[in-house]
C-alpha cells in the first residue's frame, strides 16, 4: 500500500489522489497539516531524498520565515523546521515499502504504477 503525504488543498495532491484512484493502486492518504508530521518521518525522506529536496524554500511559509530560522540550515536543522511548519515540504510525498518518491511527474506515476 502507498501511503500520499500532503495537504488535502494542494491541487498536486488531489490530483495525484484522483489519479491513484483511476488506476485502481491502494492508498492512503495522510494529511500532514490535519494529521502531523514527526521527526522520524521527515527524518526518512531526507536520508532518501536530501534536506535540499524535500524542503520548498518557494513556498509562502518559507518566505514569511524570518531570517533566523533559515540561516545556517542543515539536515537536522531543516527536519525541526518542517516538523514545526509541515508546509514547507514539497507534496506530494509517496511512501511504499521503504522507497520514498516525491512531486507527481511523469517518472513518479511510472514508478507507482
Amino acid at each position: 500500500m502507498i501511503t500520499v503525504y500532503g495537504i488535502k488543498n494542494c491541487d498536486t495532491v488531489r490530483k495525484a489522489l484522483k489519479w491513484l484512484d483511476a488506476q485502481g493502486i491502494e492508498h492512503a492518504f495522510h494529511d500532514f497539516r490535519a494529521d502531523g508530521l514527526d521527526a522520524a518521518t521527515v527524518g526518512r525522506w531526507v536520508d532518501a531524498m536530501g534536506w535540499e529536496s524535500v524542503l520548498n524554500k518557494r513556498s509562502t511559509t518559507w518566505k514569511q520565515l524570518d531570517d533566523a530560522a533559515k540561516e545556517d540550515l542543515n539536515g537536522p536543522r531543516a527536519i525541526v523546521l518542517m516538523v514545526a511548519h509541515p508546509t514547507l515540504v514539497k507534496r506530494p510525498v509517496f511512501e511504499q515499502e521503504g522507497s520514498v518518491l516525491q512531486g507527481f511527474t511523469d517518472d513518479v506515476r511510472r514508478q507507482l504504477s
